[in-house]
């Protein structure tokens, strides 16, 4: 070949020889993950100047960097960075702002002498172990460019610590702070629907040892009603253990108890791991589940208000303008009516059927639902407006008087339940306190329900007739709405008596009612001479029954079963539940009387007996039962800005 043909065949060839191997998969170039442009020009250092990267330890990256940004503009105006300067607010702060100083990293590698140098791989991996559940609670995908094995480089080959300088100052402010600081920090602000789903799963995957989240259903406009558990074993019943709920929210714009029971999820988690030896105590002998808001559509509309001018009522209501603390099944009339039947059962009194021909909110459908699923023992409703615990029964015994006393059985276990939270409140059993216009201070803060004000459906009342569960109501201040300076003094008001509450679970009895063989007997009863009011044992066979200080007389017997009676002595001051157990003998059945005294199952277990609500449980399926698919509340974040949309961040692609 002539030279000069040479010549002009290796000018032709050399832009080949330079240009880098296409290793960009088209799905991924898809995705916007990266490009298979081809990148002109030799890499040199260049000053740092990317405005939420400017705090790194180092002043020169170098483009194009590892992602293939050829210049500061492209970088600035990827969704990688886009991602970075909002990271902090979609996470609510956690893991802030170590996941922008190692995304930051990624996106501007510092420069030594033409040369980069990658950040350390087991940074990437120490902090994906620490923050991948951040990232989970708001059902998002761990950034690609976080990818531990593909854009990080280990000890060996040479590699810099984007955290080192962030770990030396937090090191140093460790060590300056005196013992006495606190060790839980809460951020005592409101929170919206969204913020506080994204706040409750993560405190579940922080904990997820002894915590997870679940949804008992949908509201009317499709939110969750999501709840937070804490147990040595959650997501499982186990035997023994009692099962406590707390529920907030129900009147939408009452928010100070949804706002305290986020704190609370929060105080549990946090302090556990701290090793906090009362709350490890707590959890690990007591299930506890925690809705925070029972109407998260009412606090909607109380929220686009706001502290300042949100009313009484606004948002009290939900979204089909139901209170829903006058929508459960009225069966205090029920109880009114056959009280002085010798026979009469007055727990576990079914549902009638009637209920169903109503108007039923799917709120109150989700939680009577979850309410009959769990052997609940004890639960606080929380309310605001007044400054009092209440009790059952909340319906007047005489249906032309508003407010009238109207004991249960279990009054004086009421009352102990009320006095438990009222006593640990620094200011609800004070005299002095002001009262919001009632007076409840000859009762040091607590009153019956019905002599208050009388009302039918309530929540409380239901819980009790319906179940074994016993449940208060606790009225937290006289402003329904206060504005979020009083957060943190109501926290400190609220946070014994919340403990306190949740531990008195463990007073009374509880036990294992078996059959000859060792075999729990479910639907045994347990009844308390003196007390009209059973309990009936759990799927194992296990019961728990509260009960104050004294002697009792109890006696267990089920259907096809002899009756075994035992005198009970509860001292004082007794820190836990006294244990006390059943073997009951078969027995033939006599169908005449315990035709009266064991009414058919079945009616208790009619619910919804019509499926005319059935569709609350299909509010997650379209018209041909898929599944709908919905992007994450954060997407608006990225498909309003102008760029690609980042399918990368989505979890399911």
């Amino acid at each position: 070949m002539p030279f000069g043909l040479l010549l002009l065949f290796l000018s032709l060839t050399k832009s080949c020889w330079c240009a880098p191997p296409q290793t960009c998969h088209p799905g991924d170039e898809f995705l916007g993950k990266c490009s298979n442009t081809v990148i002109e020009g030799k890499p040199t250092c260049t000053e740092l100047n990317l405005g939420y990267c400017n705090d790194l330890e180092y002043s020169r990256t170098i483009f194009p960097n590892i992602l293939g940004h050829r210049t500061r503009l492209e970088a600035e105006s990827g969704a990688e960075y886009l991602l970075l300067s909002v990271i902090h607010g979609l996470l609510n702060g956690e893991c802030s702002p170590d996941i922008r100083l190692v995304g930051c990293s990624v996106l501007a590698s510092p420069c030594q002498n033409d040369k980069m140098i990658k950040p350390c791989r087991s940074t990437c991996e120490a902090l994906r172990r620490d923050c991948n559940h951040a990232f989970e609670a708001i059902d998002m995908a761990w950034p690609y460019f976080l990818d531990c094995d593909r854009f990080f480089a280990s000890d060996q080959e040479g590699c810099f610590d984007p955290l080192a300088g962030l770990k030396a100052r937090q090191e140093l402010a460790r060590s300056s702070l005196s013992p006495e600081e606190p060790s839980t920090i809460i951020q005592f602000t409101y929170t919206s629907n969204a913020q506080m789903y994204s706040l409750l799963k993560r405190t579940a995957a922080k904990c997820s040892h002894i915590s997870h989240v679940y949804s008992i259903g949908r509201s009317t406009e499709g939110r969750d009603l999501l709840v937070i558990e804490f147990s040595n074993n959650p997501g499982q019943h186990e035997i023994l253990e009692p099962e406590i709920k707390l529920v907030g929210n129900m009147h939408g714009n009452e928010v100070l108890g949804r706002q305290l029971l986020i704190y609370l999820s929060q105080y549990l988690c946090s302090e556990y791991l701290l090793e906090n030896q009362r709350i490890q105590t707590l959890i690990n002998t007591t299930r506890i589940h925690i809705l925070a808001s029972m109407n998260p559509d009412g606090y909607e509309l109380a929220a686009s208000e706001g502290h300042l001018l949100n009313g009484w009522t606004n948002g009290r209501t939900n979204a089909q303008n139901l209170d829903l603390n006058r929508n459960f099944p009225d069966l205090t009339s029920v109880f009114y009516r056959n009280r002085r039947s010798r026979y009469y059962r007055i727990d576990h009194i079914p549902i009638p059927d009637a209920y169903w021909f109503g108007k039923v909110a799917p709120e109150t459908y989700a939680v009577m639902k979850w309410i009959r699923s769990l052997p609940f023992v004890q639960s606080a409703s929380l309310h605001g407006g007044e400054l009092v615990v209440s009790y059952p029964f909340d319906y007047s015994r005489h249906l032309h008087e508003e407010r009238m006393f109207s004991p249960t059985p279990d009054e004086q276990v009421f009352k102990q339940l009320a006095r438990t939270y009222a006593d640990a409140h620094t200011t609800m059993s004070n005299n002095d306190t002001e009262r919001c216009g009632a007076s409840f201070y000859r009762t040091r803060g607590i009153i019956n329900g019905a002599l208050w004000y009388s009302f039918a459906g309530g929540m409380s009342d239901f819980n009790y007739l319906h179940t074994n569960c016993l449940e208060i109501t606790v009225e937290l201040g006289c402003d329904k709405y206060p504005s979020e300076v009083e957060l943190y003094p109501e926290w400190k008001r609220n946070k014994e008596a919340l403990l306190s509450f949740l531990e008195s679970v463990h007073r009374g009895i509880k036990g294992v009612v078996r059959d000859e063989d060792g075999n729990g007997i479910k639907g045994a009863t347990i009844s308390v001479r003196g007390i009209r009011k059973d309990v009936t044992t759990a799927e194992h066979g296990d019961y728990w029954r509260l009960l104050n200080p004294g002697t009792h007389i109890l006696t267990a017997t089920a259907k096809g079963y002899s009756r075994v009676s035992k005198r009970v002595h509860l001292p004082h001051h007794m820190n836990h539940a006294g244990r006390v157990d059943f073997v009951l003998e078969k027995v033939p059945v006599e169908p005449d009387i315990d035709d009266h005294l064991f009414p058919t199952v079945d009616s208790w277990d009619r619910f919804d007996p019509y499926n005319q609500f059935e569709r609350y449980r299909d509010s997650d399926l379209t018209e041909g039962g898929i599944e709908r698919q919905e992007k994450p509340w954060w997407w608006n974040y990225f498909s309003q800005s102008g760029i690609s949309p980042p399918n990368w961040l989505l979890r399911n692609v």
